[in-house]
């Protein structure tokens, strides 16, 4: 190999080691420590309201589908 060529694999190897590489280690496991934490108190109250709001919806769609169904029983097979 000549130097010339050892010079185009060994800067590039250099700088990654020196400045990607531990951005990535220090990213890396930091989002690792977020996803062992568990949920925020945050995340915890939103996903209750999505789950209380989701069980108000299934209510409203029940209530429709009743009133489809007294209206029109074939209501389903018309598509």
């Amino acid at each position: 190999m000549s130097e010339g060529m050892v010079w185009a694999f060994t800067v590039p190897l250099m700088l990654f080691l020196i400045l990607v590489a531990p951005i990535w280690l220090i990213l890396h496991y930091r989002s690792k420590k977020k996803i062992s934490e568990g949920l925020s108190v945050e995340d915890s109250a939103r996903i209750r309201e999505l789950a209380d709001k989701a069980e108000i919806l299934r209510d409203r769609v029940r209530t429709l589908e009743k009133l489809l169904d007294q209206e029109n029983p074939n209501w389903r097979r018309n598509g």
